[in-house]
């Protein structure tokens, strides 16, 4: 018996056998930016929140990223919300909500505390941009927040550059932090910090017009780096 030397390939094998072969199909790009765009925050709220489950999941559909979406986004964006979150290299946000191109309008700063540039962004975001939710998101473990707190208690001192950091953190902080070990204590800083965020987000004079004009909603959020899920602070 003599070797071809032009084998058949393993797709070529299974349809001299009858075999059919499925292969994946994927969906094409929408074409128009205002195609996907939620009609209010409760619809954009819903699609960060099953963004965010298919990522916790290991589902993720990485849509939004093709060649032809980015040739749309070349002269105009359209956001559908606005996230503050911290720097942390372990919270990517589109990641986290798996969402794609143009899809958020994100600020990311260490603590996701509110310093003017800050602000700056975030109202270019509601008056240019009109995303209908504003969302602050903390994560566990934060090594800002922690840092307030061991300023707090005398165990640590910082550089000039992070002091200036800690001391936008410490004023939200509770004098007693609830939990029993460290970590416990540290997790209720990060939800006492995302919650003064959006305390002085909300006392800025444009931002509490538009809170009442039900323009925009302003949520805080906690994501826990060991599940990938992303707690929403109801109260």
């Amino acid at each position: 018996m003599t070797m071809n030397s032009h084998p058949l390939s393993r797709r070529k094998l299974l349809a001299c056998a009858g075999v059919s072969m499925a292969l994946p199909s994927f969906a094409a790009e929408p074409v128009a930016l205002n195609s996907s765009f939620p009609k209010d925050a409760t619809e954009a709220l819903s699609r960060l929140k099953e963004g965010n489950q298919r990522f916790a999941d290991g589902k993720t559909r990485h849509a939004h990223t093709s060649a032809d979406w980015r040739k749309q986004l070349v002269n105009d964006q359209k956001p559908f919300a606005t996230i503050l979150g911290c720097s942390d290299s372990r919270v990517p946000v589109e990641l986290v909500f798996d969402q794609g191109f143009g899809d958020l309008f994100v600020v990311r700063v260490a603590g996701n505390v509110i310093a003017p540039d800050v602000v700056g962004s975030l109202a270019y975001a509601v008056a240019h941009l009109a995303t209908p939710l504003v969302v602050v998101v903390g994560h566990e473990g934060c090594g800002a927040v922690t840092a307030a707190v061991q300023a707090l208690e005398g165990s640590n001192k910082e550089p000039p550059g992070i002091k200036a950091l800690v001391e936008l953190i410490e004023p939200g902080l509770p004098k007693t932090l609830k939990g029993d070990n460290p970590s416990q204590r540290i997790n209720s800083a990060v939800e006492a910090n995302v919650r003064w965020s959006i305390t002085q987000l909300a006392r800025l004079p444009k931002a509490k017009k538009a809170i009442e004009k039900k323009q925009i909603t302003l949520l805080g959020a906690v994501y826990e780096l060991g599940t990938g899920r992303v707690r929403f602070l109801t109260d």
